[in-house]
């Protein structure tokens, strides 16, 4: 990243959406210091000039949940997303052995696959025919689960396992070994994602990994300039050191870094069958799983919010939705429901009510269609009801939850206007946003038509996302020019 100067920043001649005609934008200080038809006086003898040519400026975007080491370590991993079945996801494992065998003693780890509509089922038995002793951690695309090999099981410490499916309470605690390597390693990698994703126009990320956040981006700042904004998020496990740091949410931690919210998870998720529903799964009595019940989370939720921070909530099933509402009026914190995957019609109106802002995925809804019209039958029209959200004058965020989508906003925006992709009929059109929303769900609150006082977080655009967005799936390969943050560039191609 080019760190900002103290000199000025014009960039002329350039379009905003919505807007009619050229502008030039100048960029002083970190921020946006003015926005007019002809600058160049304004900007004095010494401001740095990019001519923009009519490129599209916006305010940079923001991806609201990630898991940013999670994302950088499964780039450089197996991908088993395009397996339909146990053995086509056996078959990769066998090629990825056959080409690119781990070191002796070194785990195979893979990332992506959804088991949900499998014909057959993913057992260690299946894995051992084609792996002998190679520890071979396979890790869903949802993150709540992982399929086993006998010598992967035993690598974590996992004695004897009826199928090879690890869920929720007995994978999550062990997914911080499968992702453990030497920090400079995670750090290079990290930053290599956070340069991807600055070239797809993301300026800040809210991150949510299962670490000990504050200490890992402290390290990081410390060992070099940040590409992007950081929001990090802090879990229960290390909720006192933050406490006793006194950091707010919002709170610099260091250089780009911002203290994040409090992140809870309380249930599971659709792909597993394990998110928590008022009705039982088709075929079962089960319901899912409550992961953190009320008279825990409700305290929990308190504490966070009388020192100063924000509660980011984890509900996919419509009962986990509803119970952590009821959180949220009960303890008086503010926040987000991540997810908020399906609701009740009533509980749509009660996010506007509390003021609970919906952080959701729109490129879920394209994974899980098909999961959720055999698992959720009956159920899909309360399913990812984006546009029922935005009517109700309810606050939406677009992330990606990467790894379990690919961090790039241009696919959540996509995803969220056209509720398509691959050529396939849109699934619940009525639940599609407007483009313009969508865009506003992507910019950390700002105005998505720019406004003088606001961070110099900008991207400048090669096309027109407005015209470009008539087209199904034209979005997802929307081409960016250059990203900045704070003023400087953090990532440039023109």
């Amino acid at each position: 990243m080019t760190i900002a100067t103290n000199h000025p920043l014009l960039l002329r001649a350039g379009r905003r959406v919505g807007h009619a005609g050229l502008v030039d934008v100048l960029l002083r200080d970190g921020r946006i210091a003015a926005i007019g038809p002809d600058l160049l006086d304004a900007a004095g003898p010494r401001a740095e000039v990019v001519e923009l040519d009519g490129r599209h400026v916006l305010p940079g975007l923001w991806d609201a949940h990630v898991h940013l080491t999670q994302w950088a370590l499964a780039r450089q991993r197996l991908d088993v997303s395009r397996a339909a079945s146990a053995a086509e996801a056996v078959a990769l494992v066998r090629a990825r052995l056959d080409t690119a065998p781990p070191a002796p003693g070194a785990p195979l780890v893979g990332f992506g696959f959804r088991d949900g509509l499998w014909p057959d089922d993913p057992t260690t038995a299946l894995l051992d025919a084609a792996v002998g002793e190679v520890p071979v951690v396979l890790v869903s695309g949802d993150l709540h689960c992982a399929w086993l090999s006998t010598a992967g099981l035993r690598m974590l410490g996992v004695g004897a396992h009826d199928g090879g499916l690890l869920r929720e309470g007995d994978w999550m605690p062990l997914q911080g070994a499968v992702d453990h390597v030497p920090d400079d390693v995670a750090d290079v990698a990290v930053h290599e994602a956070a340069l991807a994703a600055a070239a797809r126009g993301v300026v800040g990320v809210v991150d949510l990994e299962i670490a000990d956040n504050l200490d890992v981006w402290r390290r990081r700042t410390a060992a070099r300039p940040g590409v992007l904004r950081v929001r990090a998020g802090v879990w229960e496990e290390y909720l006192d050191r933050v406490v006793r740091d006194d950091l707010h949410t919002g709170d610099r931690v260091a250089g780009l870094v911002e203290q994040g919210p409090l992140k809870v998870i309380t249930d599971g998720s659709l792909n597993t069958r394990t998110a928590y529903c008022h009705d039982p799964y088709p075929g079962t009595a089960d319901r899912g799983v409550l992961s953190v019940p009320p008279d825990h989370l409700v305290p929990l939720m308190t504490y966070a919010r009388s020192h100063g921070l924000r509660c980011a909530i984890h509900a996919i099933g419509d009962a986990a939705n509803a119970l952590a509402l009821d959180a949220f009026a009960a303890s008086g914190a503010a926040g987000s429901v991540e997810h908020a995957q399906l609701l009740d019609d009533d509980d749509v109106q009660r996010f506007a009510e509390l003021g609970v802002v919906a952080s959701v995925q729109p490129e879920h809804a394209m994974d899980d269609r098909d999961v959720a019209d055999h698992h959720w039958a009956g159920r899909t029209r309360r399913a990812f009801p984006l546009a029922a959200l935005h009517a109700a004058g309810v606050t939406l965020t677009l992330g990606s939850d990467a790894p379990v989508a690919p961090l790039d906003p241009w696919v959540a925006v996509d995803a969220a206007v056209w509720r398509a992709r691959d050529g396939r009929d849109a699934w619940h059109p009525e639940q599609r946003l407007d483009l313009l929303t969508a865009l506003a769900a992507s910019v950390d609150g700002r105005w998505v038509g720019l406004q003088v006082g606001d961070p110099a977080d900008l991207v400048l655009l090669d096309d027109d996302p407005v015209a470009r967005g008539g087209t199904a799936g034209a979005l997802r390969d929307m081409p960016v020019a250059a990203t900045l943050v704070a003023g400087g560039w953090a990532h440039r191609a023109l």
